[in-house]
């Protein structure tokens, strides 16, 4: 019998169904038998674990197939290429996803590629030969918001190394993190982010309060209770408000052109394109 590899990498990356979906999977293999067969990298299982694992349960036959890649992170290109065109992602797990396939790509191509050295120097073409234009085309997003899903995983990654339970609740949507904030959390230390990690787990995380809303604060501390005074309001860092306005600018910019895609697209890209950029609105709306 063939033996084969779990890796715990590419397992994490699959989705984890729930109770009732997995016993209405189990039902339909014990009835009918697994008819898709498990897709393998020598030896190693890159998509069909919940199959797989059904299978041994209940001693079932199964077929495989193999995949040949020249590298591991190819294999990681095709899980995500796979599971993006297959699940409807939330907008934190589709960023996660962009952010490794880019990381993964980098990798691929090497530090002294002309891809990786063009992507540094920010050519005007955010198109022409640089990993994250190549990619932003293919998930029809800006290639600035590709960097910033590439930091974002990083943080997603290192709160999964301190707690893999806190990961998944960020996959999943059970907790709100601003990919603003992510992107902070990529500079901090391991220890901060294991007590990020332990409370996202607890479920007593909460956002911390922006600067401008603290200064707020301390500026009406001294009004009496109920009373509006304008003067004492502080807007926010016009830094902030620039960041969001250039951020909205390219994304749009970039979107002008979606009426030819859907010209020369089949439905499938168009509602890909779609929910990338309702993705996008939600991480803006979701940062103000």
């Amino acid at each position: 019998m063939q033996t084969i590899i779990i890796d715990e990498e590419f397992e994490a990356l699959l989705p984890r169904l729930d109770k009732e979906t997995y016993r209405l999977l189990e039902e339909n293999i014990i009835e009918n038998g697994c008819r898709d067969p498990l897709v393998l990298w020598e030896n190693t299982l890159i998509d069909g674990h919940n199959r797989y694992s059904i299978c041994k349960k209940h001693e079932i036959p199964f077929n495989t197939v193999d995949k040949e890649f020249d590298s591991r992170e190819e294999a990681l290109i095709w899980i995500i290429n796979t599971q993006v065109s297959r699940r409807n992602l939330n907008p934190t797990a589709l960023s996660y996803f962009r952010g490794l396939h880019y990381r993964a790509d980098r990798k691929i191509q090497g530090t002294n590629n002309q891809y990786v050295q063009e992507s540094e120097k920010g050519q005007n073409d955010p198109f022409q030969g640089t990993t994250a234009g190549r990619l932003a085309k293919k998930y029809n997003i800006s290639s600035k918001t590709i960097k910033r899903d590439s930091k974002g995983a990083d943080a997603i990654d290192a709160i999964g190394e301190a707690s893999p339970e806190a990961k998944r609740m960020i996959l999943d949507n059970e907790v709100k993190i601003d990919k603003k904030d992510l992107i902070g959390m990529a500079a901090m230390t391991v220890d901060e982010i294991a007590e990020i990690a332990a409370a996202i787990e607890a479920g007593t995380y909460e956002k911390k309060k922006p600067e401008a809303a603290a200064d707020t604060e301390a500026a009406t501390a001294g009004n009496s209770p109920g009373v509006y005074a304008p003067s004492a309001i502080v807007p926010a860092a016009p830094t902030q408000r620039d960041t969001v306005i250039s951020r909205l600018n390219d994304d749009f910019a970039y979107y002008s052109g979606l009426r030819k895609i859907i010209e020369r697209t089949d439905t499938a890209e168009i509602k890909a394109a779609l929910r990338s950029f309702i993705g996008m609105l939600e991480e803006l709306y979701g940062g103000l």
